[in-house]
C-alpha cells in the first residue's frame, strides 16, 4: 500500500520511512514540500497521508483542505503529524478531514499502531466499495435480462396480431419509428422514447379478438361490423391488463386509447384532449398515417401528399396538435424512412424480429 509522508524535515522524513518499510507490503512516498505532494496526489492513488503541521508554503492545515477537494480523495486516510499542543489546530484539522493525529517527536509503536489500524480501516472501506459496485453491475444486469424478456413478451404478443393481418408485421415499424420521431421532436426523454417505441407495437394485439370475415374483409364494414372492430382497443387493454411491468403498462395504455380523438369523438371510452395520454396521441397520428399510406384489404394506399393533408387537416380534431406541428416539423424524416422501408424488418430496425411475411 502506498504511504505519503510529507514534511519539511528530512530527518523526520527518514523516520517514518523507515517505520513504514517495516510493515508489510507497504511502500513509502516523501516528498518535504507539500505541494509538490499535492500534484502528486492529484494524478495517483494512494493510501494513507502522514502530513506535518508546521511547513513552508502549505502548512498542515491548508494541505488537508486542498487534498479533501480532490476528486475521490474524500476517504482517504489522513494523520496530520504536529508539535502544538493547541486544541483549536486538532479541531480545525478535524473540520478539514483530518482522520488521526500524532504528536512530535513520532513514537514508533503509536506511529505503527496508528497506521496498521488506518490501512485495515481504509482496506475494508475499499472492499465495501467494491462489493457495492459489484452489487450495482448485477443489478443492472438483471434489470437489463428483465427488460429483454419484457421485449420478447412484446415480439411474441406482436407477432400474434402479424399472423392475423399480413400488413402488420411491416405497418408495426413503420408507425413505431414515426412514433419515435414524433416523441422526439416533443422533446421527451431518450427513456420515454425508447419505451414507447418498444410498447407501440402492441397497439392492436387486441385483433386476435376480432373475427377474419371483419378484420379481413376487402371492403367498408357495416355499421355492425365497426361496432364489433373497435372492440379491439378494449381487447388489447385487457389482454395487457394486471403487469407489473411499467412497459406492458404502457402497452397496455396505448393499445386502449391509441383510436381516442381529441375532440372527443374517438373510441372506445371517448377521451378528449389531454384526457388521452400523451403516448396514445402520438400513436394515434403514427398508426393513422401508416394506415393511410399502407394497401389494407379495404383501400388501396393514400399518396404521401394526400395523407399528409389529411393529417394537417385533422389538427385538433381527430390528432394532438402539438404531435402534429411535431410531425411535419421532422416531416422529410417520415417521408425518408416511408420510401426506404416499405416493408420492414423489425429486426433491423428494433431488433424485435418478426416472421416472414407470405
Amino acid at each position: 500500500m502506498k504511504i505519503v509522508l510529507i514534511d519539511d524535515s528530512p530527518s523526520s522524513l527518514s523516520h517514518m520511512t523507515g517505520l513504514v518499510q517495516s510493515l508489510p507490503d507497504c511502500k513509502a512516498l516523501t516528498f518535504q514540500n507539500p505541494v509538490d505532494a499535492l500534484d502528486w496526489c492529484r494524478t495517483n492513488e494512494l493510501d494513507l497521508i502522514v502530513v506535518d503541521y508546521i511547513m513552508p508554503s502549505l502548512n498542515g492545515l491548508q494541505f488537508i483542505e486542498a487534498f479533501r477537494t480532490l476528486r475521490e480523495k474524500s476517504a482517504t486516510p489522513v494523520i496530520m503529524v504536529t508539535s502544538s499542543a493547541v486544541k483549536d489546530v486538532r479541531y480545525m484539522a478535524l473540520q478539514l478531514g483530518a482522520t488521526d493525529f500524532l504528536t512530535k517527536p513520532v513514537d514508533s509503536i503509536e506511529f505503527l499502531a496508528r497506521v496498521r489500524n488506518l490501512l485495515a480501516g481504509y482496506r475494508a472501506h475499499k472492499a465495501l466499495g467494491d462489493l457495492s459496485q459489484w452489487l450495482a453491475g448485477e443489478v443492472r444486469k438483471a434489470t437489463q435480462r428483465l427488460v429483454e424478456r419484457e421485449r420478447e413478451a412484446i415480439l411474441f404478443l406482436a407477432r400474434t396480431a402479424e399472423h392475423r393481418d399480413p400488413e402488420t408485421g411491416y405497418h408495426l415499424a413503420r408507425m413505431a419509428e414515426y412514433s419515435r420521431l414524433i416523441a422526439d421532436r416533443l422533446g421527451l426523454s431518450p427513456d420515454d422514447i425508447g419505451f414507447i417505441v418498444t410498447a407501440a407495437p402492441l397497439h392492436d394485439v387486441g385483433k386476435v379478438g376480432i373475427p377474419d370475415s371483419i378484420l379481413l374483409k376487402p371492403g367498408p364494414l357495416d355499421a355492425a361490423e365497426i361496432a364489433i372492430m373497435q372492440q379491439h382497443a378494449r381487447y388489447g387493454a385487457e389482454i395487457l391488463a394486471g403487469s407489473t411491468s411499467p412497459l406492458l403498462q404502457l402497452a397496455a395504455e396505448i393499445a386502449h386509447c391509441h383510436h381516442e380523438r381529441v375532440d372527443g369523438k374517438g373510441y372506445p371510452r371517448g377521451l378528449k384532449g389531454e384526457e388521452i395520454p400523451l403516448p396514445g396521441r402520438i400513436v394515434a397520428l403514427a398508426d393513422v398515417f401508416d394506415a393511410l399510406t399502407s394497401d389494407r384489404p379495404y383501400k388501396a394506399a393514400w399518396s404521401f401528399d394526400r395523407a399528409c393533408e389529411h393529417i394537417r387537416n385533422q389538427r385538433g380534431l381527430h390528432f394532438d396538435e402539438a404531435c402534429v406541428d411535431a410531425f411535419f416539423g421532422t416531416i422529410d424524416a417520415v417521408e425518408a424512412f416511408m420510401r426506404a422501408h416499405p416493408e420492414c424488418d423489425l429486426t433491423a430496425e428494433y431488433g424485435l424480429p418478426v416472421a416472414s411475411v407470405s
